[in-house]
């Protein structure tokens, strides 16, 4: 299994982060993607990466962090971050999107630009993205009727959002990966447009430290939990989950062009 989607150099992770590697290694994982979500992190998770090849990465700035950012250096980041990408190490430009609560402290206005930028970068570099869009599905609408996607693709992250919009994305020819909300007793939205995705476009993450599967709702998330989200995805499709977790491995595989190293026998 590739978790596409985890946290790893968050914080929440400093007192015992090879342990939970280690539960990860043995629940069966052998990929993690960790995305990177500011201009402070981007160098160490490239070297995280360069140490252990299990654990790729992606490079971008998460809308969530515009509001900690001083605006006039918008540009000065997305050069750098450019430049990094045309060292290569990243596999993944992002995590980057919209982000509707955080319009407050980062006008919508400017996270579309921000964005516009990492789909240039995608591009540019022939790679796909991470995308992040809470609350904010009609801007990012607009953007992608008006902007070129890359080819590489774009993989919307921990999607929440119901069959209307996900036909939309499917049209677009976009990925679609789910987290622990698709084990939880309340979801519907997700759980309905899951069933309507090409299974040639599906992946799981955990999105670790956060949205954690049920029984582990409300607690630390991380990586050793995403044979739940499997289980509740082929619950919800009615799939073996060993032909889920093999299809959603191949698919991240495909996606990221071979990155994750083969399991080793």
């Amino acid at each position: 299994m590739i978790d596409t989607h985890c946290h790893l150099d968050a914080p929440r992770f400093e007192p015992d982060r090879d342990e939970v590697l280690a539960r990860a290694w043995a629940a069966g994982l052998h990929g993690i993607l960790v995305p990177g979500v500011g201009p402070d992190n981007w160098e160490p998770l490239l070297a995280m990466s360069r140490a252990e090849p299990r654990l790729q990465v992606g490079l971008g700035i998460h809308p969530q962090l515009l509001p900690d950012l001083p605006p006039e250096q918008d540009e000065a980041h997305l050069e750098r971050l450019d430049a990094l990408l045309s060292q290569g190490g990243a596999i993944a430009v992002g995590e980057c999107g919209l982000d509707g609560p955080s319009a407050a402290g980062a006008p919508m206005e400017r996270q579309v630009a921000v964005l516009r930028r990492h789909l240039e970068l995608a591009r540019k570099h022939n790679l796909p993205v991470l995308m992040h869009c809470f609350r904010a599905h009609p801007a990012l609408i607009e953007l992608f009727k008006q902007e070129p996607l890359p080819e590489a693709g774009v993989l919307m992250h921990s999607y929440g959002g119901g069959v209307d919009l996900a036909r939309f994305y499917i049209q677009k020819g976009c990925y679609f990966s789910f987290a622990g909300p698709v084990t939880w007793a309340e979801a519907r939205k997700p759980l309905d447009a899951l069933r309507v995705i090409p299974p040639d476009r599906l992946m799981a993450e955990t999105d670790a430290p956060d949205q954690a599967p049920t029984p582990h709702r409300g607690q630390r998330s991380e990586p050793g939990y995403l044979p739940r989200v499997i289980e509740g995805m082929a619950r919800v499709l009615g799939e073996p989950v060993e032909v889920l977790a093999q299809r959603t491995t191949e698919n991240a595989r495909r996606l990221f062009r071979e990155a994750f190293p083969p399991p080793s026998r």
